[in-house]
């Protein structure tokens, strides 16, 4: 029996990795990275979007809303009059980021090998939702399709190069 705190041999997964100049060292790229990504994006429909990418900011977005819709709730309950300033904080974020939000759906799915037009398959109730799922959570297409090249194949080019600085 295999020990399970010892990787697989024969597993090919590396994570995604970026070089950090200012002290030589390679980092795992973490969510607040991929949060920034999609901001410094945020009306980018050209290219493609790794699922971490997606996911980060997707899981980003609930957090906030959370974070912004707890107050809401509180001072509901506590029939307060100020409950009027969490809610225009909540309606500002969101509509901050439909755009950025809209451009990470496009480039998501231009990753599936898919027009950024397929997200008008939300418009079918229930159905459609799904299938979007079902594509979201689809791997990268391997290679480079008509919105450029694969970023999953990239980083994971990045991490070899850098692995030798």
């Amino acid at each position: 029996m295999s020990d399970l705190n010892q990787p697989a041999s024969n597993s090919n997964y590396q994570p995604t990795r970026h070089h950090r100049p200012e002290d030589g060292t390679v980092a795992s790229k973490g969510m607040m990275d991929y949060v920034k990504t999609c901001f410094n994006k945020y009306a980018d429909f050209n290219g493609r979007a790794r699922r971490s990418e997606f996911w980060y900011f997707y899981l980003f977005n609930i957090i906030v809303f959370f974070a912004l819709y707890i107050p809401v709730i509180a001072l509901l309950v506590a029939e307060s009059d100020l409950v009027i300033l969490p809610g225009i904080l909540l309606g500002i974020y969101g509509l901050g980021v439909i755009l950025p939000t809209l451009a990470v759906i496009v480039r998501r799915l231009h990753d599936t090998g898919r027009s950024g037009w397929y997200y008008l398959m939300a418009l079918i109730p229930l159905v459609g939702n799904i299938i979007l799922l079902i594509f979201w959570v689809e791997d990268s297409k391997p290679g480079t399709n008509e919105w450029g090249p694969n970023p999953k194949a990239m980083a994971q080019d990045n991490f070899e190069n850098d692995a030798f600085v």
